[in-house]
């Protein structure tokens, strides 16, 4: 190991930053978590994604004003310590290390899920232990790496979605009848069949599909020529949940009828292999598989890197802030493997269920991530403010503060949405324990 001095590299290229970008908002949310979102909601699922949309946005824009300014690795969790004060970098770091092993466990079950679809005799235990060996190999190697083994995925994702997209309006138009019929899928059986409180739940869940789009912030501090390339892969956050959700939501909701989704497998494969396209439904069955695996490499990238910052601001353990000679975290991406691989135990114990179990508490983590981000960027931009330096700020968040107010309001919005369900509840109470015990442990830290 290199002293504590020594920097992270900066090995992330334009290239690499644009694919993370893309593929952090691509991945077993779509792929899979879909699934339960659309039994909430229905067609309605089309504008279930594009209200969240439009609220990681107004997210994504708070980072990127903030990381432009000053890239650093950590992002936020820097921030929030810098502008909020200790305990609230304390409480980010610790809260988005834990929200990121549970997505880590969230990808890891929903890939051995994806493999079942072949292989139905392979225990999830074992597909588990061979994701995390291969994954946390590819992390230590070094950042360049990474940023490789990122950006095909992604690609692979992207190019896939695309094809998908422009393969099932081809079947649509085809072979579905004329226009309008071609689409009657959408409100055959009402748009909203459930009605506004299953729109409502859904707001829910669709939050899980979009964890991960901060991630291009986290990356600042390892990217080449940040104040160029965040600028561009933020903005390009709002096309590309036009395209490749609200797209592919379109698309599935008109080939197949919202009922006859089921949480077998992926909404995407079974709705191909329904109708009778085997070899589409095995191809998009291998690109769910890399999805998966993709999102799962940037959360083990992610939990490394806020472990080194919350070290280097005191909040962590020492070695957490040690670089090996290649400028990578080592301990923190061993420690957070070593933790993952509790995973291999609860998918030998409970197999079906750790999945939407995951994704509950996923949620109420990120809504703790996310109120973070827009409390601290309202104190950012504030300063700037009082001090007359805004002509310093080159990538402004649009109409401040009144996006942190819609942000602010869309989170408890969600939050009493979560009360009112019961698997998520559980999740919610969980969190409240999570959030004293963090706070328990920041005042027995200040005593020692």
């Amino acid at each position: 190991m290199s002293d504590e001095n020594n920097k992270m590299k900066r090995g992330l290229k334009n290239r690499h930053m644009q694919m993370i970008a893309l593929g952090t908002s691509i991945g077993t949310g779509l792929f899979y978590g879909s699934a339960p979102t659309i039994k909430l909601v229905g067609p309605g699922i089309i504008l279930s994604y594009a209200l969240a949309g439009v609220f990681i946005f107004c997210i994504m824009r708070m980072v990127g004003e903030m990381s432009v300014k000053e890239p650093v690795s950590g992002s936020f969790v820097y921030f929030a310590n810098k502008y909020l004060g200790p305990f609230a970098g304390y409480l980010a770091g610790w809260n988005y290390w834990f929200l990121y092993l549970l997505v880590c466990f969230a990808e890891l079950s929903a890939i051995a899920i994806y493999v079942n679809y072949w292989f139905p005799d392979v225990p999830h235990w074992i597909t588990v232990l061979v994701c995390i060996v291969v994954v946390t190999t590819v992390n230590l190697i070094n950042v360049k790496t990474f940023g490789e083994a990122e950006f095909w995925a992604s690609f692979i994702k992207i190019l896939a979605i695309c094809c998908m997209i422009v393969f099932g309006f081809y079947l649509i138009f085809t072979t579905m009848g004329p226009f309008p019929d071609n689409f009657s899928n959408l409100w055959n059986n009402g748009f909203f069949p459930n009605g506004a409180w299953g729109f409502a739940q859904s707001l829910a869940v669709v939050m899980f599909s979009f964890g991960g789009v901060e991630l291009i912030g986290i990356a600042a501090g390892e990217a080449e020529n940040p104040e160029k390339t965040l600028p561009r892969a933020i903005n390009e956050v709002l096309l590309r949940i036009l395209i490749f959700y609200i797209g592919t939501m379109v698309v599935l909701m008109t080939l197949a009828p919202w009922d006859e989704v089921g949480l077998n497998a992926s909404p995407f494969v079974q709705i191909f292999s329904n109708i009778g396209v085997p070899a589409a439904a095995n191809i998009l069955n291998f690109v769910v598989i890399v999805a998966a695996l993709s999102v799962y490499n940037s959360s083990l990238y992610s939990t490394s890197r806020i472990l080194h910052n919350l070290a280097q601001n005191g909040n962590a353990p020492k070695m957490f802030a040690s670089l090996s000679r290649r400028g990578i975290p080592m301990v923190g991406i061993l420690v957070s493997t070593a933790i993952s691989l509790l995973l291999v135990i609860l998918t030998y114990i409970l197999p079906e269920k750790v999945f939407m179990y995951l994704l509950s508490t996923v949620v109420a983590a990120l809504v703790i991530t996310w109120a973070t981000i827009a409390i601290t960027h309202m104190k950012f931009r504030m300063k700037f403010i009082q001090e007359n330096r805004l002509d310093e700020l080159h990538f402004k968040a649009f109409l401040f503060p009144y996006i942190n107010y819609f942000c602010f309001i869309f989170l408890a919005a969600i939050v009493v949405i979560m009360f009112f369900m019961e698997d998520m509840r559980i999740s919610l109470g969980a969190l409240v324990v999570w959030v004293a015990f963090i706070y328990i442990t920041y005042k027995l830290r200040a005593k020692v």
